[in-house]
């Protein structure tokens, strides 16, 4: 039996909210330029990137306001727990994605950090545009209808 993509990977960090204030019109793999004792401390899995956005400067992209925790044993060398992390894309990737913020109005926002089989951490973003309050209560009310729907047929199945 084949494994599913989503069981390869070990998700470190998640961004359900995004989901929720954000209409995701399209999604990106992107690498992280990350220090030893960031990765050290990405695989004991307690970082967040719930308030996080990218954004992209000079043909560059860069992750703001990423956390993630010192690892204790890294002594001196430690990092900065909420540095600006530069994202490793192509730059034909780069400058359209730069193109459509500056142009769309759109934000780059990241739903899923995660290690990879090969053991990379890579970072999934989201090409997204803010969601109107109407908007998130629709979207609220077709999760209840649904999850109402299943319990439905569930109970008389």
């Amino acid at each position: 039996m084949a494994k599913k993509k989503d069981d390869e990977n070990k998700v470190v960090a998640d961004n359900r909210k995004a989901r929720f204030s954000y209409s995701i019109e399209d999604t990106l793999e992107a690498g992280i330029m990350l220090y030893g004792s960031e990765v050290k401390s990405l695989r004991n899995g307690r970082s967040t990137i719930a308030e996080s956005y990218a954004y992209a400067k000079d043909g560059e992209l860069f992750l703001v306001n990423s956390y993630i925790p010192e690892y204790t044993q890294a002594s001196r060398f430690n990092h900065e727990p909420r540095r600006q992390r530069k994202l490793l894309v192509h730059k034909r990737e780069a400058n359209k994605l730069a193109a459509a913020i500056q142009r769309e109005g759109m934000t780059l926002v990241p739903l899923r950090l995660y290690f990879n089989p090969k053991g990379v951490a890579k970072i999934e973003l989201g090409i997204a545009k803010g969601k109107k309050l109407h908007d998130k209560r629709e979207t609220e009310k077709k999760r209840d209808w649904q999850r109402d729907k299943a319990r439905l047929m569930r109970n008389k199945g």
